[in-house]
């Protein structure tokens, strides 16, 4: 796949992710749970690779943090999860790992990376683990609908094909 689809298929992903993140999202404490960033980190896992899932997920964070409906939380959250997911789907070719990948990159790792911007760059009391059962929650549910819509998608041979040119 060249460059250009890429980036192509990167924007569409990142206007899905800007459009929708005023319509679903969940609030909990001072975090705004967002499961449609999770459904585009494990598609672009799967249909783009690694740094293309992180650009994705870094400019739907910035964006919605310039329009004043996303959090600085995040960032860490989807792009730990993009990198992971896009990482494992990578190494094993299985939408099983890209789907776990995204789950302990957002939920556990990326809610741990929450904690230092809590207390020390926005100086609110955070517990440690106090991210984690929010980021797990959505994690769990984005990522379950990225896999199973891909092992649906997957089943299309232009898309497979489309899919297995970034390998």
């Amino acid at each position: 796949m060249n460059k250009t689809l890429k980036l192509t298929m990167t924007a569409m992903f990142v206007a899905i992710g800007t459009l929708t993140s005023h319509l679903i999202y969940i609030p909990i404490g001072f975090t705004k749970v967002f499961p449609i960033q999770h459904f585009l980190n494990v598609l672009s896992a799967v249909l783009l690779g690694p740094a293309y899932a992180v650009l994705q997920a870094f400019a739907v964070s910035l964006i919605r943090n310039l329009m004043g409906t996303g959090s600085i939380f995040a960032f860490p959250g989807s792009m730990i999860g993009a990198l992971l997911a896009g990482y494992l789907f990578m190494k094993t070719k299985k939408l099983a790992f890209a789907f776990t990948g995204e789950i302990v990159g957002t939920g556990i790792l990326g809610g741990l990376a929450c904690y230092p911007i809590a207390t020390l760059l926005l100086g609110q009391k955070a517990a440690l683990f106090g991210f984690i059962p929010a980021f797990l929650v959505s994690s769990l549910a984005g990522s379950l609908i990225g896999l199973i819509l891909l092992s649906m998608m997957l089943k299309n041979p232009a898309i497979k094909a489309l899919q297995q040119r970034h390998l």
